[in-house]
């Protein structure tokens, strides 16, 4: 019990130690956290590497001071950027480094009341790996010195930030509406809803076409909202750039409320039973944010012309989609208009002031410079308007500072690009400590329905949430999450089940996935040819999101490790996984997650490999696969959470100290392990069953106040 709690409160240091996470300086914290552990009283017998450890820790901060200052700029030379880049990689290398030697050092010195020859062999164990380690650290206080140098050569100090970071206001509380819907839409409603000419008996579709951020989803979401009572059934689906079509077909199926035969994945097979439930229905589907006409092609096969006064809307940006849709019927589409200049207005000063009529004088001319170059975009509007509502005190100098930074033509010609520089705008405004957070958003595909909880657990586990003052990490992870949806970069939705989730702009995507591979953050793939490219990136993949196709006749993504992704620390693998990678050589994975991959036949998933990997924080295998687990896992001395609903009870599970959230034999009707009353960590709990667990273990759990079920888990 001492070891575990002197374990603990090493990780306390570790935690404080960090202040500030971000792309760049996301490694550089944890890393000095650990050099001064390393430092620490445990480590009081490694006195031939404390001197060289207190040297490396002194010449990291100096760096990691110029890397918060380069943080706030949002261009840099291509010198400061080429050493901005080298030091957070071999950041990365350090910290592999050190969680190597800091592993090999507490198996060496486990278990002291072994046998002699048992001692002996650790003892001999533990000198060769301080010899190791004393040459390891000679290295890496050598490539330190180096970029040390190129830092007051290259005089990264003498850098001017830009711009300055943004506090949030804590009185702002989450958004749970679509601002834009509040004003400017009735007019466009009432011309869609007349385009639909309800009391047709013929099977009509419409489209929405407009520039992205002009608000087609909200206005289809409200004509669906204000309709959906005239028709037998109806449903919504986002389509997107690269849509996984069995996956698309199989949510509207589930929408439509057709529950048999839930494993269907032929396409054919589930177009077939949609027109069987769809053909005596009067039905209403939004199609939306449709890209190209293959894949209407495809999707229009599921909607039966029965002469019922059925009706589609489809939105896309494309304007050929849009006359394909509406079988080149220009009268069946509605362009979409920016928003007049009153209901601009009135949407710019909702969102920051509260009210059209609180704007303070001082602040109007600047207000109406800021709209006038928001082009009357609404996703303009709102962008920028959640960047003047967080700031906890108005200045009207940063306003102003707003007002300059936006480009004066994209009022004349809104373009992506132009969007693209706004979005940038309320990145670059971002608290350092959001900013990682942000960037992990860009592990989800387009249109993904992202769950609170897992999110934040999938930061936990990454290092990105800081506990400054012994608060809860989750409720700290929570906390940074509501900032994000305050701030109009996360939207609340609603999932099939009627459950809130989240998604995130496909634009802002965009966005995201620009910066993370500016920074190296992490890599997409979505075929076998994909992943030859981060073998050939001039830097190691450390988070590696694979999208895969669930259709049978589709390739599914086999893949073996190359050198460039051995040091991943997330792996998320979204869609169908026939082939994994040798998990063991993952070393130094954090986050080990198999998303949904759609309605598919349960298979098997072999991860018994896990208990090799040291590091592991996070391990997630959803309901669609029967996890085989290894028997004993007590090695997994950092693993938070464990969600695996069809696995079985490791032996030794009730040692693991950091265990948090704990999802396991759900379909297995099984009770809770008997010894749970020592898993002093232990907060979640989901899956178990009461009636079928031990006396013992029911006394356990009664000790343990802080353990409560997942209210937000959908499996």
């Amino acid at each position: 019990t001492s070891s575990l709690s002197t374990e603990r409160g090493q990780e306390t240091k570790l935690e404080m130690a960090a202040e500030i996470v971000s792309a760049a300086t996301g490694v550089m914290n944890p890393l000095i956290g650990k050099l001064t552990t390393l430092m620490g009283d445990e480590y009081k017998k490694l006195k031939g590497v404390r001197k060289e450890v207190a040297f490396l820790k002194d010449e990291l901060s100096a760096m990691n001071a110029s890397l918060e200052k380069l943080e706030f700029m949002e261009k840099l030379e291509p010198n400061t950027k080429n050493w901005r880049d080298h030091v957070r990689e071999m950041a990365y290398d350090m910290e592999n480094c050190i969680d190597d030697f800091m592993q090999d050092i507490g198996g060496a010195n486990a278990n002291a009341s072994a046998g002699f020859v048992k001692r002996m062999s650790r003892r001999l164990k533990t000198l060769r790996v301080r010899h190791r380690i004393a040459g390891q650290i000679e290295e890496l206080k050598a490539r330190a010195v180096e970029a040390n140098e190129r830092r007051i050569r290259y005089k990264i100090d003498d850098c001017n930030t830009s711009c300055g970071s943004v506090d949030i206001d804590p009185r702002i509380s989450v958004i749970y509406k679509d601002v834009v819907g509040l004003v400017g839409t009735d007019g466009p409603k009432k011309e869609v809803v007349s385009l639909l000419t309800l009391t047709e008996k013929k099977h009509k579709v419409v489209s929405i076409v407009g520039f992205g951020g002009l608000g087609k989803t909200t206005l289809a979401n409200q004509v669906y909202v204000d309709l959906e009572g005239q028709f037998d059934c109806k449903a919504f689906i986002p389509v997107s750039q690269k849509p996984d079509m069995p996956w698309l077909l199989n949510s509207l199926r589930l929408k439509l409320g057709i529950n048999e035969s839930s494993h269907i994945c032929e396409v054919e097979d589930i177009i077939g039973q949609l027109r069987e439930h769809l053909a005596d229905k009067r039905y209403f589907i939004i199609v939306d944010d449709l890209w190209d006409e293959e894949a209407w092609d495809i999707i229009r096969c599921a909607f039966p012309k029965n002469g019922n006064g059925s009706r589609v809307i489809v939105t896309t940006r494309v304007e050929d989609v849009a006359i394909s849709a509406c079988s080149y019927n220009r009268e069946h589409i509605y362009k979409m208009k920016p928003p007049s200049s009153e209901d601009s207005r009135k949407l710019f000063m909702n969102r920051v002031f509260g009210s059209e009529n609180k704007c303070p004088s001082n602040f109007e001319e600047v207000s109406n410079e800021i709209l006038k170059k928001c082009g009357g975009l609404p996703l303009a509007i709102i962008t920028i308007a959640s960047l003047l509502a967080s700031r906890r005190e108005r200045s009207r100098n940063d306003w102003e500072s707003i007002q300059n930074s936006l480009g004066a033509q994209f009022a004349i010609n809104p373009t992506l690009k132009g969007m693209r520089s706004i979005l940038n705008l309320r990145y670059m405004n971002l608290p350092l400590h959001l900013r990682t957070c942000f960037l992990y958003l860009g592990m989800y595909p387009e249109d993904y329905e992202i769950q609170r909880d897992d999110l934040v657990r999938k930061w936990i586990a990454e290092g990105f949430i800081i506990n400054l003052h012994g608060t809860n990490l989750e409720d700290v992870g929570i906390s940074y999450f509501n900032e994000l949806v305050n701030r109009s970069l996360i939207q609340p939705a609603m999932d099939i089940f009627g459950n809130v989730c989240y998604k995130v702009h496909d634009m802002m995507l965009d966005l995201i996935l620009s910066k993370c591979a500016e920074d190296n953050f992490n890599s997409v793939t979505y075929t076998s040819k994909d992943m030859t490219r981060p073998s050939n990136c001039m830097y190691r993949i450390r988070r590696l999101s694979l999208i895969s196709a669930i259709d049978r006749t589709s390739e599914t993504l086999s893949w073996t490790v190359p050198n460039s992704t051995s040091q991943l620390r997330s792996l998320v693998w979204f869609g169908d996984c026939k082939s994994i990678p040798r998990l063991s050589q993952l070393k130094y994975i954090r986050v080990l997650s198999f998303e949904y991959p759609g309605l598919i036949v349960r298979s098997r998933l072999d991860v018994t490999a896990i208990s090799q990997l040291f590091q592991l924080r996070y391990l997630k295998v959803p309901t669609y696969y029967y996890a085989k687990l290894p028997t004993e896992i007590r090695g997994l001395v950092h693993l938070d959470t464990l969600d695996v609903p069809l696995g079985s009870i490791p032996s030794d599970i009730e040692h693991l100290p950091r265990l948090s959230n704990l999802t396991i034999g759900l379909h297995a009707m099984i009770g809770l392990p008997e010894r749970i009353g020592i898993m002093e960590s232990l907060h979640t709990l989901h899956g178990f069953l009461l009636h079928r667990t031990p006396l013992e273990a029911l006394e356990g759990l009664a000790t343990q106040p802080q353990i409560s079920p997942d209210d937000e888990r959908r499996s």
